[in-house]
């Protein structure tokens, strides 16, 4: 199970939210160039980054730094996600060196739009589901639909994105732990790689994921904890090569 650091951009600068809410954020680095060299160092297999700003906006806000952080580590896959909306934004982010695009809100509103970009861009299409409670939340979680996430999960695995990003709103950026039962359920549902994300806080969360990766889990996200240091990277990332 690889662990995958959160670069959260906001105004370009890597912050982190607290449960999705804009104005509730800390600032970790005015370089987020400089943060994913950090994790690299520390052995990150895969970056996970996020325009905040587009999320919010509805069109990338924080591309430049996307296109810098991809050209400075070629050889490294990154997924990005937040305001992911075009076929064009895709396109751009594609030939920037990113190799994972992350839709949310529009995958959820325009199912289409999931089929059309997997059919032209396939094998490079993520789905990010954020869920409260099992119903999904769209629009930078300020809206819960009345989708349940499995069903929403099994369509998208039938138009064939390669993985999904299951975040459990309730807990991401609380430092709350993370809901190992709701991600092992939702992998156990499809037969695509699922991505843990939100509530994350130290190895106690590690160790329950691994306990259950075999069922499909195939990484965790995470931001806070890293950053705050109630988690060790290298020793998160080491215990999950050790305990596959």
């Amino acid at each position: 199970m690889l662990i995958i650091p959160a670069i959260d951009l906001k105004d370009g600068k890597c912050v982190r939210l607290r449960q999705g809410i804009m104005e509730d954020e800390t600032v970790f680095s005015d370089d987020p160039v400089a943060m994913a060299g950090q994790w690299v160092e520390q052995g990150a297999r895969r970056l996970h980054l996020v325009d905040l700003n587009g999320a919010f906006d509805g069109e990338p806000k924080n591309a430049g730094v996307v296109h810098a952080i991809a050209a400075a580590y070629p050889d490294l896959p990154i997924q990005i996600g937040g305001g992911i909306r075009t076929r064009e934004t895709v396109q751009t982010y594609l030939d920037a060196g990113v190799q994972y695009v992350i839709i949310g809100t529009k995958a959820i509103t325009e199912p289409d739009f999931i089929r059309e970009i997997c059919s032209e861009f396939g094998g490079h299409v993520i789905v990010g589901i954020d869920a409260k409670e099992g119903m999904v939340a769209i629009n930078g979680w300020a809206e819960v639909s009345n989708q349940n996430a499995t069903d929403v999960a099994k369509s998208f695995e039938a138009d064939g994105v390669s993985a999904i990003v299951y975040t459990d709103i309730s807990r991401d950026g609380m430092m709350q732990g993370v809901n190992v039962e709701a991600t092992k359920n939702l992998a156990d549902a499809v037969n695509i790689p699922i991505v843990a994300s939100g509530g994350i806080t130290n190895m106690q969360d590690i160790e329950g994921l691994c306990a259950v990766a075999d069922h499909g889990i195939m990484g965790a996200i995470t931001g806070r904890a890293i950053y705050e240091g109630t988690l060790d990277f290298a020793e998160a990332q080491s215990y999950s090569d050790q305990n596959k």
